[in-house]
């Protein structure tokens, strides 16, 4: 009964499982747990997190840091090889070192996961930031700056990402911190494309009844946006931001991978893929491991966000068909499409034995009275 509540939907589209009363908060968490794939990917993208702010714990317990070299565990005469079975891992060394410094690889790669979603996480911010307010400006500002924040936001959007991010980290000064200077160039050039969804869901907004009466009311321009405006725009804002903090990784690691993002010896799993693409045959774990955690990190926040796009909008169909509960859905739609038919079916057949019933009582009571009118008017012949 349970899993009928959950998958079922009204007709108008109302999740059944969610009692009418629920609150927005209520409602979305429900929607989110019907989904195991989301589930999943949002444990995952949890144990990251925590993985990344204890590095220092976990590190500790290994007994190893980040930057310490250990040139007793190298090869010099093969090459800078780590000694040892599996690239030197032991003991004391989780997953070995890394080539020609000897460095442990599972703290760089703790600490990078710091760096990396750190970063991420930052640009997101930024972008969400500029995005939200040039977006509102556009909609509710005159013709003239809503044509002027438009046409910059279109020349924002052509920019290419990529060139602009290596022209401006190539020119600031190296002693500037690189990972707050990479956050700060991703969340400066890559804010147009929320600021059209935010501009567009605004102007939507601006011609709903209560925005109106509201206006009428006497409200201001701002107060309007920050009441009634800003709260409507909440689910494709988080719903964006989602699928953004994916992409800011990507990026991240691209600018660390062609040398201009996080310099050494800070750690990102960039910048240990650069140093890392001759080694793929001599210790194969020191390429596999930053590219497997980025694999598991921009899929995991991309399943997390289309989930939380479903959740957030349950008249969008998800994407992804594993762990969705579409085939659950399915078999519910047609049980209560065959319990549907059985019910009319059953619902006529009981009408047309009512009418035969009423059909036959009518026939039998003027077959009584045709009988009584014939008895009475052959006893008055």
């Amino acid at each position: 009964m349970s899993e009928v509540l959950v998958a079922s939907r009204a007709p108008g589209g109302t999740d059944l499982s969610v009692p009418p009363g629920a609150s927005g908060a209520r409602q979305f968490w429900r929607r989110l747990r019907a989904q195991r794939a989301a589930l999943v990917a949002a444990a995952v993208v949890v144990a990251l997190v925590l993985i990344a702010l204890a590095a220092p714990l976990l590190t500790a317990i290994e007994g190893q840091d980040p930057t310490t070299y250990h040139p007793d565990l190298i090869d010099s005469a093969r090459g800078g090889v780590p000694v040892g079975p599996f690239g030197g891992i032991s003991g004391e060394h989780w997953l070995g070192v890394e080539p020609q410094t000897g460095r442990d690889l599972f703290a760089r790669l703790v600490y990078g996961a710091r760096v990396s979603l750190g970063v991420a996480l930052a640009a997101t911010v930024v972008q969400i930031v500029i995005g939200v307010v040039v977006g509102v400006a556009a909609a509710l500002g005159t013709r003239w700056v809503d044509q002027l924040l438009s046409r910059f936001t279109d020349i924002i959007v052509a920019l290419p990402l990529m060139i602009m991010s290596l022209a401006l980290l190539a020119i600031v000064p190296s002693g500037f911190p690189r990972p707050v200077l990479v956050a700060g160039v991703i969340g400066l050039i890559a804010w147009g494309n929320i600021a059209k969804i935010v501009r567009a869901q605004t102007l939507t907004l601006k011609g709903l009844d209560y925005v109106s009466a509201a206006r009428l009311s006497g409200w201001g321009t701002w107060r309007i946006a920050r009441r009634e405006l800003l709260p409507g725009l909440a689910a494709p804002v988080i719903t964006y931001a989602a699928i953004l903090i994916p992409s800011n990784i990507s990026v991240e690691a691209a600018l660390s991978f062609l040398g201009v993002g996080v310099k050494p010896p800070t750690p990102s799993w960039g910048q240990m893929l650069t140093a890392a693409d001759v080694w793929y045959q001599a210790a194969p774990q020191y390429l596999l491991l930053p590219a497997g955690a980025l694999f598991v990190t921009v899929v995991a926040l991309t399943v997390l966000g289309d989930g939380v796009r479903t959740a957030l909008d349950p008249r969008a169909a998800s994407r992804l068909r594993v762990g969705t509960g579409r085939r659950r859905e399915a078999k519910v739609a047609g049980a209560a499409g065959a319990a549907g038919v059985v019910g009319v079916v059953a619902t006529c057949e009981a009408i047309e034995a009512a009418e035969v019933a009423e059909v036959a009582e009518v026939a039998e009571a003027a077959d009584v009275t045709g009988r009584s009118g014939g008895s009475v008017r052959g006893g008055v012949s």
